[in-house]
């Protein structure tokens, strides 16, 4: 039987790590696969790091951050598709090992597994690992842990694996939607893994097959110094909390649970980011909407 294709994209814009990143793409174990570099970065530096390298098919693009990352992925060939920032490393068995899950559970649409936390030395500093044991869990299920522990449990895009046919049924345009929230200035990697699992499957690798840098001197989305949309990391939260309430997949109690850390979460940062006591605002007038909705429907 052939191997599926895969195709490892790396949406670039810094040059700082890149050649330790596309490295690490080059160096997968799995026989299968193309390299393709989306190439943002102000200077010459990536397109003459990807030029030793013929096997890596090269474009320049001029779309910025989140809309980078989209072009990557749409311009994907391969049946399943690996992201890759371009300072973040792979580990050599990561795409053997994903892909090998991808094959074995059919209804399985995302793949993601423990990763450690690098630092520019490449030294670990921290090990995440949301759970002990590898396994399958329903994307619904993992969407409610994400909102009800307002954190992102699979990290960043470096972290994951996809299926080229789900990620064009969801399209371009909805990717980093939910509802009728935009994701894209903040939690866009939770909107499209939120979008991508949809009613079927993911599975989580017990094993650090990538590496997250932390280099607070790139311009990065997770640095608030050159972020001009940092905020939005906090304040999407909460409003995909109220999107994932209006679907179904919590209910009004829960939602009304999480009112006191969005509350303190609030006090301490809407003076720095408006937008968290928006956001904020909003969940309190839909909660008092149901209220009233459901006071309505209980008189006589």
């Amino acid at each position: 039987m052939s191997l599926p294709l895969v195709s490892i994209v790396i949406p670039s814009y810094k040059a700082g790590h890149f050649e330790q990143c596309l490295r690490s793409a080059i160096g997968q174990t799995y026989p299968h696969i193309e390299i393709m570099v989306s190439d943002n970065c102000p200077t010459e530096e990536i397109k003459q790091i990807c030029a030793r390298f013929p096997q890596v098919i090269y474009q320049r693009n001029p779309a910025v951050r989140n809309q980078n990352v989209l072009s990557s992925l749409y311009s994907a060939k391969g049946d399943l598709i690996k992201p890759l920032f371009d300072d973040d490393i792979l580990h050599p068995f990561c795409v053997e090992r994903m892909v090998a899950t991808m094959h074995m559970a059919p209804e399985v649409q995302l793949v993601f597994s423990a990763s450690e936390v690098i630092n520019v030395q490449n030294e670990r500093t921290e090990t995440r690992r949301p759970y002990q044991v590898s396994g399958s869990l329903p994307g619904r299920e993992m969407q409610r842990s994400m909102m009800l522990g307002m954190r992102n449990f699979i990290g960043e895009f470096s972290s994951i694996m996809l299926r080229r046919e789900r990620l064009w049924e969801v399209g371009p345009l909805r990717l980093f939607h939910y509802g009728g929230h935009d994701c894209s200035k903040g939690l866009a990697d939770v909107a499209a893994y939120i979008n991508l699992a949809g009613d079927g499957h993911m599975f989580y690798i017990d094993e650090e097959l990538s590496y997250f840098r932390h280099d607070q001197r790139l311009e990065s989305n997770s640095n608030p110094k050159v972020n001009p949309n940092f905020g939005y990391c906090f304040s999407d939260y909460i409003d995909l909390a109220i999107e994932s309430q209006i679907a179904g997949v919590l209910n009004i109690n829960e939602l009304r649970a999480l009112v006191p850390m969005v509350d303190d979460m609030t006090a301490r940062l809407h003076r720095v980011f408006p937008m968290v006591g928006q956001s904020c605002e909003r969940m309190h007038q839909h909660l008092a909407a149901a209220d009233a909705a459901g006071a309505a429907g209980a008189a006589p």
